[in-house]
């Protein structure tokens, strides 16, 4: 029974995805002028739910020294995939889609699946746990998985292949499920570096390829608008983490 309430959880989490369905229905012109607000409030989710939320749980949970040994390793291996990207994408100099939607895509996979593990631990401890839990992620999940879509459109896909594809991401939260209920016993450890990792990835990610593209926008109103968006995104991370808590 607690398994049949495990995959359920997970697998509403997972629909939270199709929130960017909503823009279909947006005319094209007054979408083109909100997504680079979405990539400024993308920027700011990101980086405050790595140091509002998985930073302080990591270190809850395993220690300093190893979190933030696992954070550098994150940050170097997305560095390092995106050289990669880059290179095999865009040697030539002609680059359709930004490496960075290749790297939000891995990174909101491993996010989904450590999201997975939690609600998995969760409910093997308590089934009211359990409830909670789905809550706060869904609750946290609206806002980044809309910024999520923002990024892969702004960033060359096309509305439905980002649906498409943020969706088939956010299925690693059942996978991640599975294995959690699977390995229950041996899951402390092996949640401590993916969420250590997926920090890293989402820091690496947020300073290094969303806010040069905020600093790109020439227009201020737009500029502005993104900076405002960007706090927005650090204020509502800050906000859940009160609320949860």
């Amino acid at each position: 029974m607690v398994f049949i309430w495990i995959l359920l959880a997970t697998f509403i989490v997972s629909l939270i995805s199709l929130v960017g369905a909503l823009t279909l229905v947006i005319k094209s012109n007054i979408f083109d002028k909100v997504v680079f607000s979405f990539i400024g409030f993308a920027a700011g989710a990101l980086i405050g739910g790595a140091f509002l939320h998985i930073l302080p749980e990591a270190i809850a949970e395993g220690g300093s020294n190893h979190v933030f040994c696992y954070v550098i390793v994150g940050f170097s291996i997305f560095f390092l995939m995106e050289k990669y990207l880059h290179w095999r994408h865009c040697h030539e100099g002609k680059c359709e889609i930004h490496t960075f939607t290749y790297l939000s895509l891995i990174g909101d996979g491993m996010h989904n699946f450590v999201d997975g593990l939690v609600i998995a631990a969760s409910f093997v401890t308590d089934l009211r746990l359990g409830v909670v839990t789905t809550l706060a992620v869904i609750f946290h999940e609206i806002p980044q998985e809309m910024g999520d879509f923002g990024i892969l459109v702004y960033g060359g896909f096309s509305k439905r292949k980002a649906l498409l594809c943020n969706f088939i991401c956010s299925l690693t939260a059942i996978l991640g499920a599975i294995i959690g209920y699977i390995v229950s016993s041996l899951m402390k450890d092996t949640s401590l570096f993916l969420i250590s990792f997926t920090a890293g990835g989402f820091i690496y990610i947020a300073a290094s390829d969303l806010i040069p593209e905020l600093h790109k926008q020439k227009n201020i109103k737009r500029s502005g608008a993104a900076f405002v968006a960007f706090v927005l995104g650090l204020v509502f991370m800050a906000l859940t983490k009160f609320i949860m808590e």
